[in-house]
């Protein structure tokens, strides 16, 4: 028996950067975790010790700080792959760069109805996100893959939602509801078609976001759910549709149940109106949406 040295990869992980752009008196603010991880020609390093080909991770934190401030207000997705292609182009050995980002968003503050020019608070209801894949090919060029997304997006309607119709068995208690609360978590991810870096660095990506974000919440407000992995899809299928550059969609929603209390021991009726959070156990529903030509994800599209 041999054992061999699998797949493997190394990087920094979480760095916190903040980077002030200072426009006169009106500043902007980005906050980003920054994670780098490196795959390549690294057999010599794990098995003999080797470190002529490890690029320090050290290096790779002080190279994600110096490119803030050489590249200001950047949206997540390009400083991602401003990041892989330096990689790539400086280290030879190294075959896949890959750049996951988390940004944090600041709202400004309002000062006497007007947005102050810098003061801000934190919008601490989700976090944008972004993953940069670059592999170099076999011609030496490099073929790039980008997601966009955002996670703990917290969303609440108090009706237009059912949920009938389903398999009862002898261990089934939960009645059927034509008129329920839905509410979930969503962690959403969404690719772009183009593989390549000047293409996808000329991108408008906050446009991008935005728009996203406002179709899947639109939908979400004013779809008739008959079940969350309809509702689900109707989202993806409209966020594609409204933007046909997004190849595809991966949701995970945590179904965030909301139950009717029981009030008649208490002599009151519950007209639909008081119920209790359960925050766990929770329905998970989770779904990858995608146009039917759509082009290879490469290893953008991690497991769930």
């Amino acid at each position: 028996m041999k054992i061999e040295l699998g797949d493997n990869r190394y990087g920094k992980a979480e760095n916190r950067v903040v980077r002030i752009t200072r426009e006169q008196s009106n500043h902007h603010i980005l906050d980003l975790n920054v994670s780098v991880q490196l795959s390549g020609d690294f057999d010599d390093t794990h098995l003999n010790g080797s470190n002529a080909k490890v690029l320090p991770t050290d290096t790779q934190k002080n190279t994600v700080f110096a490119f803030a401030q050489k590249y200001p207000a950047m949206e997540p997705e390009a400083f991602g792959l401003i990041l892989c292609e330096h990689f790539l182009d400086t280290q030879s050995h190294v075959t896949r760069a890959e750049v996951r980002l988390e940004q944090f968003l600041w709202d400004r503050i309002q000062v006497d109805g007007k947005p102050h020019p810098r003061a801000f608070q934190r919008n601490s209801t989700l976090t944008r996100t972004a993953r940069v894949v670059m592999d170099r090919t076999a011609n030496g060029s490099n073929e790039s893959f980008v997601s966009s997304g955002v996670q703990d997006l917290v969303i609440l309607k108090t009706s237009d939602s059912e949920f009938t119709g389903f398999i009862k068995d002898h261990y089934t208690t939960l009645p059927e509801a034509t008129d329920r609360i839905m509410a979930t978590q969503v962690s959403a991810k969404w690719r772009h078609d183009s593989h390549d870096a000047q293409t996808l660095k000329k991108k408008d990506f906050a446009k991008s976001y935005k728009l996203a974000t406002q179709k899947m919440l639109a939908t979400f407000a004013e779809h008739h759910s008959l079940s969350l992995q309809q509702t689900l899809f109707e989202m993806a299928k409209e966020m594609i549709t409204e933007q046909p550059d997004l190849c595809a969609v991966q949701m995970s929603l945590p179904n965030k149940h909301h139950f009717l209390v029981d009030l008649s021991p208490f002599g009151q009726e519950n007209t639909n109106e008081v119920f209790i959070a359960a925050d766990r156990p929770y329905g998970l529903i989770e779904a990858v949406v995608n146009r039917d030509d759509a082009p290879d994800a490469g290893f953008i599209w991690p497991a769930w």
